[in-house]
């Protein structure tokens, strides 16, 4: 007497089948009886098609937030994908909380695996401006000054300042270290050392651009670091940072001299740096013409002018000759809601050009992140918080165009036919990017431009329960690809329809590279499945390459599949990455 399962039918959030019974088959069954019996074995144990909501069998698969299955990337991977994409406002699946939890617990694993790797890691991507935001790789090196070995805390501190180049970076790690450990003297002589390890002058700008930040001053850190300065020069600035020009009067300093003491008096009045005079002078001026010549004889920065005169055109236009390139586009708003930014208008030929050059957007380190945020913010003429208003100048919108595909390392066009498959579920359309006011699903759009725009074979598609054209190019502006994206009305998520539907219509495809968060669950097979499937009947040597665009652990590529890539999602170097692996081999 033979047996058969009876199974229950599988849906996305419970994948496992459950043995519920058996039913006789007598010695007189039927040959299609038998033929059914090793169907239903092939359908569950189907290596070549496994629907998503199972592990493919044998695989090292996990299962993902969503429900379905994908692989887990490794914890140096997670690393780079905190690093550049932060866990800031979470995913559509993971709560901030718990995404922040899990990639804490990777990156301590890996600081306990090889501290230093993490520590040269956290510069290298710091310093090139290759994430949107700098406050993951100060969060990153915070946790290696509290759990790692006391060699590698001692190279972490000596890369302070290349992770934490201006006040608020210092501000943010001193936050997030006093949460995790005290004021050792490690720690004192690396926040000391970086005060008294720049100029006189530049320390000037820092204290007064960046005063202060979630609580924290200037002040506060002199203190808590115990702060020698190293000349009278640093000691009349700390002076004055500590108590403002009440602290610069006459002071009394003893010396051991040839064994002696000796007593000094001096007056450190007067010797303050020119930007700090200037700063005090502002805060009693009575008139913009002298806010305007201050800002032009010692170059004050926005954030040293009194409130009341931040909203005078004669100002804002001083303030623009010299005004750096981060600072000029988060401000086109207001300088265009005054009337200085306005057709035909020397401010406005001055920004167009400013956008323009290249070299001057790269030593900025300005990310394509803030451009792209910069041109919908723009281009819709009002902010997204308060009620400032303007008319958009076009010629603006389209210098922040050009920008945007500045801002990206060069890409060398891999020459083959390229499939850009845009998840635009709904969970990509509630992800933001680096806690931005842009989705998952606007943000991997735009940067798919970046492709279509190098490579001449190239076609976008979207995809989430159905795979549909954007109908979008490199030759639309960003603020239009943004809109339209924004209101795609898209639900579950299928990662494999674009090579399902590269096989069906018999097309030639190089390679595909699909934007996504990975959290699949809605097809009837894997998209590494149907990827292997493509290749037998078309392309054997089609590659996939899979950009995640949140921070939340999961991949569609398999790590057994050297044809399949994991890159990191706006990440200034990935269009180059994924040009070169297209290229290769």
């Amino acid at each position: 007497m033979g047996y058969r399962l009876i199974n229950e039918p599988s849906h996305p959030p419970c994948p496992h089948y459950r043995f519920v019974g058996v039913k006789s088959i007598g010695s007189g069954n039927t040959r299609k009886e038998n033929q059914t019996m090793a169907l239903n074995y092939a359908k569950l144990f189907n290596r070549r098609v496994t629907p998503q909501s199972q592990p493919i069998p044998g695989s090292s698969q996990v299962r993902n937030s969503a429900g379905g299955y994908s692989w887990e990337v490794d914890d140096w991977q997670k690393l780079d994908r905190f690093l550049i994409l932060g866990a800031e406002g979470g995913t559509y699946y993971i709560g901030e909380r718990d995404l922040v939890k899990q990639n804490h617990d990777a990156i301590i694993r890996c600081i306990k695996f090889n501290g230093a790797r993490v520590v040269n890691r956290i510069v290298e991507i710091s310093e090139s401006g290759r994430a949107p935001k700098n406050d993951p790789a100060i969060f990153a090196l915070a946790l290696v000054v509290t759990h790692a070995v006391p060699e590698v805390k001692a190279h972490a501190f000596a890369n302070l300042n290349k992770v934490c180049r201006i006040g608020t970076h210092l501000f943010h790690f001193a936050q997030y270290v006093n949460a995790m450990r005290g004021w050792g003297r490690g720690l004192r002589n690396a926040v000391s050392s970086w005060y008294a390890s720049q100029s006189v002058d530049a320390l000037a700008l820092q204290v007064i651009k960046y005063q202060q930040r979630d609580g924290w001053s200037h002040s506060d850190l002199l203190r808590l670091a115990h702060a020698k300065a190293p000349s009278r020069e640093y000691d009349t600035l700390f002076r004055w940072i500590l108590a403002g020009e009440s602290g610069l009067g006459e002071r009394t300093v003893s010396r051991k001299v040839n064994g002696e003491n000796r007593v000094a008096k001096y007056q450190a009045v007067g010797e303050l740096p020119q930007l700090v005079q200037a700063f005090e002078q502002a805060k009693r001026a009575l008139s913009k013409s002298e806010i305007v010549k201050l800002i032009t004889d010692s170059n004050l920065p926005r954030e040293a002018i009194p409130t009341q005169w931040l909203n005078e055109v004669a100002v804002w236009d001083a303030l623009l000759q010299r005004m750096p390139m981060t600072a000029m586009i988060r401000n086109l708003g207001k300088m265009t809601s005054l009337g200085l930014l306005k057709p035909f208008s020397d401010a406005r030929k001055l920004v167009v050009t400013k956008l323009k050059d290249e070299s001057a957007l790269k030593r900025a380190r300005v990310h394509p992140l803030a451009i792209l945020i910069a041109a919908k913010i723009y281009a819709q003429g009002h902010g997204d918080k308060g009620d400032l208003k303007w008319s958009p100048v076009s010629q603006v919108v389209d210098a922040l165009d050009e920008a945007f595909y500045a801002t990206f390392a060069n890409v060398e066009p891999s020459g083959k036919p390229v499939l850009l498959a845009l998840d635009v579920s709904g969970s990509m359309g509630i992800s933001m990017i680096a806690g931005s006011c842009l989705s998952a699903r606007e943000a991997s759009a735009a940067m798919a431009l970046i492709t279509a725009a190098t490579e001449d074979e190239c076609h976008i598609m979207g995809f989430s329960s159905e795979f549909v054209p954007l109908n979008i190019s490199p030759r639309m502006r960003l603020d239009d690809v943004v809109k339209r994206l924004s209101s795609l009305p898209f639900a579950a998520t299928d990662c494999a329809l674009p090579m399902v539907w590269a096989q069906r219509n018999k097309l030639n495809v190089s390679a595909f590279v699909t934007y996504t968060d990975s959290e699949t669950w809605a097809g009837n097979v894997h998209p590494s499945q149907a990827l292997r499937a493509y290749r037998g009947e078309f392309a054997p040597d089609a590659k996939a390459v899979v950009v995640g665009m949140t921070s939340n652990g999961f991949t569609l590529a398999d790590p057994n599949d050297r044809g399949m890539l994991d890159v990191v999602g706006f990440d200034t170097a990935a269009p180059a990455v994924i040009a070169d692996f297209i290229r290769s081999g």
